[in-house]
């Protein structure tokens, strides 16, 4: 999967925008679990906290329900952080190499300007270009409009990942295989070219 370039970062962000009114955003960040079954020998390293064998599927998507940038390699017993951060992609987001655009100025006519943002939820860290919700108690007014929006952008990863499962039923089951294996057609599924060139939305809409 290339990695995209600045100007395809602006038009994700200008998506973000249009869709969620969240200015510089460039992508929704989430992991979900892929069931899979236990490999031989592998002990606990693929065993969940919901009780079940599985790798991590981690995914950054745009507003037109894309997968932007994927990693499917995490035992399922790491948590999303860890995968994240341990993962290619995470690796290339901390030590800048991701080519993001430069700081730009907020929509406000007294705003400064501000970097570009992926956001996730609470189970990540926050960073320069990492935004995620604030804790729900004692929030003002702007605080809660910022809530609302970042909920409302981040929403578009977890509404991709259940349309992935709706147009390939397959995801709502275990997939027989090791689990190790298992990363090779969510691999495929998820990066073929007349995969990524249609939205998820539209592919739906042909079932």
């Amino acid at each position: 999967m290339p990695t995209p370039k600045v100007e395809d970062w602006l038009c994700i962000a200008k998506g973000f925008y249009q869709s969620a009114q969240f200015p510089n955003c460039i992508g929704a960040l989430d992991g979900r679990h892929i069931l899979g079954k236990k490999p031989p020998h592998s002990g606990s390293r693929y065993f969940n906290c919901k009780q079940y064998f599985s790798v991590v599927l981690m995914a950054l998507v745009d507003s037109n329900y894309r997968f932007v940038i994927v990693d499917i390699e995490a035992y399922g017993r790491t948590s999303d952080a860890r995968v994240f951060s341990a993962s290619r992609m995470g690796e290339r987001f901390y030590t800048n190499q991701l080519a993001l655009p430069k700081p730009r100025k907020l929509p406000g006519p007294d705003d400064p300007p501000a970097p570009f943002v992926i956001v996730a939820d609470k189970g990540f860290a926050l960073s320069s270009h990492m935004m995620r919700h604030f804790p729900r108690h004692d929030l003002d007014d702007q605080k809660c409009i910022c809530y609302y929006r970042l909920t409302r952008a981040h929403r578009y990863v977890e509404r991709t990942f259940g349309i992935l499962s709706t147009k390939w039923r397959v995801f709502m089951s275990s997939i027989q295989m090791n689990t190790e294996n298992a990363t090779l057609p969510v691999y495929s599924y998820t990066t073929s070219p007349g995969f990524m060139m249609l939205p998820l939305m539209q592919m739906l809409t042909k079932i």
